[in-house]
C-alpha cells in the first residue's frame, strides 16, 4: 500500500489541488443556501478532506457538504436555531458510526449498475445546467449563489439556462471559453498532457484571475465585479474573529424528541448518498479497486460528530468533488487529505487572493466534469447493452434531474428491479413443445436456480398443457429449487396431471426434493 502511495504522491497532490478548487466554492454555496454561517462549509471541507479522508477505506472518494441535505440543514436550523441544530448534527454523526459498526454499508452491494450509471448521467447534466449561469455571468439581483449540486428547482429544468442568456455578461463569457480551451488543450494536445507538475484546472483558474485583474485595472466594461460572481471567501481582521466563527452544539437540547428526528433523517439521508457516491466512485476507479463501505459509514459518522462540535455542517462523500479527483489522476486518498489541507492552508493565508477568482473559470471546470459524466458515449454504451438495462438507465437520468437525487435513484431502484423480475421469470427454465404421432410432447429444463420469484411462470405454463400430453422435466443441472416452486410440481404430479391425464416424467431432480421415488422417475 505504502508503493502505491509513493507512485501517485505527485499526481495525488495535483489533483488535491483540483479538488480543492472545485471544493472551496461549493462548500461556501452550500453553507449559505443551507442558512449557516459561510466558514461552516470550509469547516466541512476540512474535516471531510483530512478526517474522513484519513479514516476512509477508499481511494478515491472526497467528502464534504453536500447539496442533497440542503432542504434539511435549512429547515432544521429555522426550527431549532444553529447550536441546537449542531446537536442533531453531531448526534447523525453517532447514528452513522453505529451503523458502520453493525454493518449496514453492505447495502450498497445491492445498487444496480444501470442505476448508478444514470445517477452519475444525471448529476453531470445538473452540474451543466447549474453552472452555465456562472459560465455567463448571470445578473440578474438576487440570482448569483453558488448553489452547483442543488437537486431541482420550482422553476423548471431550464428556467435558469433561460434566464441566465437574459442577464449573460460578456466578460464572464470569453474567462468561461478560455477556461474550456484551456482544459481541453491540456486533456488532448499530447506535449500539454505530458505536463504533470501543473494541472490544466490550475493554469485555468490562473488565466481567469489574471484576465480578470486586467479588465478591472484599465476599466474595462468586461471586469467581473460584485457578490456572487467572484470566490467570496471569509476574510477575519483579528484572532478573536476568526475564533469567533466556530460554535459548538448545544447539548442541553439532547433530550428533545424535535432534534432525534432531525438526527435520524440526517443520518439516513447522508449515508444513503455516501453509500451512492461510494459505488459509483469505485466504478470510477481505473485501478478497478473496491472500497469497504462499512468502514467508510464509521468515517463518516466520526466525521459528522467532529464538525458538529466546531460549528461544521453534516457531510456526505460527494460525487462532483470524487469525479473531478479522478479525471485530475487522484489514485489515492492523499488526494482527498491534500484538498482538505489546501482548504485550511487557503482559509488562513489567502482569501484575498482566492477572492479574486472568477466564478466563471470554475464553472468551466465543473461544465467539463459534467461532460464527462454525461457523455453521449454513456448513453450509446448503455443503448447497446439492451432494453433491460437502457430503461431503468434512462429512467434514472430523467428522474434525478427532474425530482432531486434519493427521489430519482429510488424510482431508478424500482424500474431496475421490475426488469430483473422480469428476466428472472424468463430464465427460470427453458421451454420446447414438439410435435410427435403419439402426440404432444413437452420438454421444461429448469435453470441453475429457481426461486420463488419463478413460480408464476411455471405455474401458469403448467395449467396450460393439453390434456394427454407427455411432459419431461429436466432438473439435470439445477442447483436450487424454492420449497413454493417444490410444492407447485409435487401438486401438478398428484392432482393436476393425473387430471389431465398427463404424462409426467422428472429427470435429475436431487433426493432432498423428494419428488416421488427417485430422481428419475415416470407418472402415467
Amino acid at each position: 500500500m505504502m508503493k502505491t502511495y509513493t507512485k501517485y504522491f505527485k499526481t495525488d497532490i495535483l489533483a488535491g489541488l483540483v479538488v480543492f478548487l472545485v471544493a472551496l466554492p461549493l462548500c461556501l454555496g452550500i453553507a449559505v443556501a443551507s442558512g449557516a454561517p459561510p466558514f461552516a462549509g470550509i469547516i466541512t471541507g476540512v474535516i471531510g478532506g483530512i478526517l474522513v479522508g484519513a479514516l476512509s477505506n477508499s481511494n478515491l472518494s472526497v467528502t464534504g457538504p453536500a447539496a442533497g441535505l440542503i432542504a434539511i440543514i435549512l429547515a432544521a436550523i429555522t426550527q431549532l436555531g444553529y447550536p441546537a441544530f449542531l446537536m442533531a448534527a453531531f448526534l447523525a454523526g453517532l447514528i452513522q458510526l453505529a451503523l458502520g459498526f453493525a454493518r449496514a454499508g453492505t447495502i450498497s452491494n445491492y445498487f444496480p449498475t444501470n442505476v448508478i450509471e444514470g445517477m452519475l448521467a444525471a448529476i453531470g447534466i445538473i452540474i451543466i445546467k447549474k453552472e452555465f449561469p456562472h459560465a455567463i455571468g448571470y445578473d440578474k439581483a438576487h440570482e448569483g449563489d453558488f448553489y452547483s449540486l442543488e437537486m431541482g428547482s420550482d422553476t423548471g429544468m431550464f428556467t435558469e439556462i433561460v434566464n441566465a442568456i437574459n442577464y449573460a455578461h460578456w466578460g464572464a463569457i470569453v474567462i468561461t471559453v478560455v477556461s474550456i480551451i484551456i482544459l481541453v488543450a491540456f486533456n488532448k494536445i499530447p506535449a500539454l498532457k505530458k505536463i504533470k507538475v501543473i494541472p490544466g484546472a490550475l493554469v485555468a483558474v490562473i488565466a481567469g484571475i489574471l484576465i480578470n485583474e486586467t479588465w478591472i485595472r484599465t476599466g474595462s466594461k468586461f471586469a467581473i465585479l460584485g457578490e456572487g460572481h467572484l470566490v467570496d471567501l471569509p476574510m477575519p481582521k483579528t484572532f478573536s474573529d476568526f475564533i469567533s466563527q466556530f460554535t459548538v452544539p448545544d447539548f442541553n437540547m439532547i433530550t428533545d424528541m424535535h432534534i432525534w428526528i432531525v438526527a435520524i433523517t440526517i443520518a439516513i439521508v447522508a449515508s444513503i448518498e455516501t453509500l451512492l457516491c461510494i459505488e459509483a466512485g469505485d466504478k470510477m476507479d481505473p485501478l478497478k479497486r473496491y472500497s469497504n463501505t462499512n468502514t467508510e459509514l464509521k468515517a463518516q459518522g466520526i466525521g459528522n460528530m467532529v464538525s458538529a462540535m466546531i460549528g461544521g455542517l453534516p457531510m456526505t462523500s460527494v460525487i462532483v468533488r470524487t469525479s473531478a479527483n479522478v479525471n485530475s489522476g487522484g489514485r489515492t486518498k492523499v488526494s482527498a487529505i491534500a484538498h482538505g489541507i489546501f482548504l485550511l492552508l487557503a482559509v488562513l493565508l489567502i482569501p484575498a487572493l482566492l477572492n479574486k477568482m472568477p466564478m466563471a473559470t470554475l464553472a468551466a471546470i465543473l461544465i467539463m466534469i459534467g461532460l464527462k459524466l454525461a457523455s453521449p458515449k454513456v448513453f450509446i454504451h448503455m443503448w447497446k447493452n439492451g432494453l433491460n438495462q437502457f430503461i431503468p438507465f434512462i429512467v434514472t437520468v430523467i428522474a434525478v434531474v427532474s425530482l432531486d437525487l434519493l427521489k430519482g435513484v429510488g424510482i431508478g431502484l424500482l424500474v431496475s428491479v421490475f426488469y430483473i423480475l422480469k428476466q428472472n421469470l424468463k430464465l427460470a427454465y427453458f421451454f420446447k413443445k414438439e410435435n410427435h404421432h403419439e402426440g404432444e410432447v413437452i420438454k421444461i429444463k429448469l435453470a441453475q436456480e429457481v426461486s420463488f420469484l419463478n413460480k408464476a411462470a411455471i405455474k401458469k405454463t403448467l395449467g396450460e398443457i393439453a390434456p394427454n400430453s407427455k411432459v419431461i422435466i429436466d432438473a439435470t443441472h439445477t442447483a436450487y429449487i424454492d420449497f413454493d416452486v417444490v410444492e407447485l410440481l409435487k401438486d401438478f404430479l398428484l392432482y393436476g396431471a393425473k387430471e389431465k391425464e398427463i404424462k409426467v416424467e422428472l429427470i435429475g431432480f436431487k433426493e432432498n426434493y423428494k419428488m416421488d421415488e427417485s430422481s428419475h422417475v415416470s407418472i402415467e
